[in-house]
């Protein structure tokens, strides 16, 4: 009996996998660069590809007939924009455990930032799945649309805060490149631009957030290549 208990002990206090507390640095390094390689798939092809193609910016008629004759694309590309969003959760947790030796206080506040930028995109793309259910209402489907897109800017401003703070603790840390937290740094200050250019100035056209490209590709091919091979703890 005492043996059944001990071994029932022993397995429960074994670290889960699904667990992100006890990922080491290597597996949170090769499970967020391998989600945020996915992220930029699925939103390249999902709404690069699929649904901004079928938008007409100031022609409701038009969009809605594009979308109605293209449904499966334009539904895909939504679909592709939802899994970006759960793929969000995860990158939140790895970099917490990347990062929790660094400032666990900074990590845990950041991890929660991002998920909490996932919550409000979420609600963001909503109005894409609801702008499909207003096709024979072309005015107001296309003001959902539209909707989308200043709620996704917008919450980008909390997304760019969280940028910085990874930055900070990659400029912390050591064991990733001072260069690779400058260019996310840098990369959250274009998102805060654009978030509040968009939020105070009409007819806004973002811009800044482009220089998150070079910052956030970056970081992606380092957890791959090198992240992926760390020894710390």
């Amino acid at each position: 009996m005492s043996t059944f208990f001990t071994t029932r002990t022993a397995t429960s206090q074994r670290p889960s996998k699904l667990d992100f507390r006890d990922w080491s640095p290597a597996s949170a390094s090769l499970i967020s660069g391998l989600a945020l390689l996915a992220m930029v798939v699925l939103m390249t092809a999902g709404y690069f590809g699929g649904v901004t193609p079928l938008i007409t910016p100031g022609d409701a008629t038009k969009t809605a007939q594009d979308i109605s004759q293209s449904a499966p694309i334009y539904l895909a590309g939504v679909a592709c924009i939802f899994l970006v969003i759960l793929l969000d959760v995860p990158v939140a947790g790895a970099w917490y455990a990347l990062f929790k030796n660094v400032n666990r206080r900074l990590s845990a506040a950041a991890a929660w930032m991002r998920v909490t930028f996932a919550g409000i995109f979420a609600i963001a793309t909503s109005q894409l799945a609801y702008a499909y259910t207003l096709l024979d209402d072309p005015d107001r489907a296309l003001h959902a649309i539209e909707s989308f897109r200043t709620i996704w800017l917008i919450s980008l401003g909390l997304f760019g805060l969280y940028l910085i703070a990874i930055g900070y603790l990659e400029l912390r840390s050591t064991f990733v490149p001072k260069i690779f937290g400058i260019l996310l740094a840098i990369s959250g200050i274009g998102y805060i631009t654009d978030a509040l250019g968009v939020a105070l100035v009409d007819g806004f056209t973002p811009m800044y957030g482009l220089f998150a490209i070079i910052g956030e590709t970056s970081c992606i091919f380092w957890l791959l290549i090198k992240g992926r091979k760390l020894t710390i703890r």
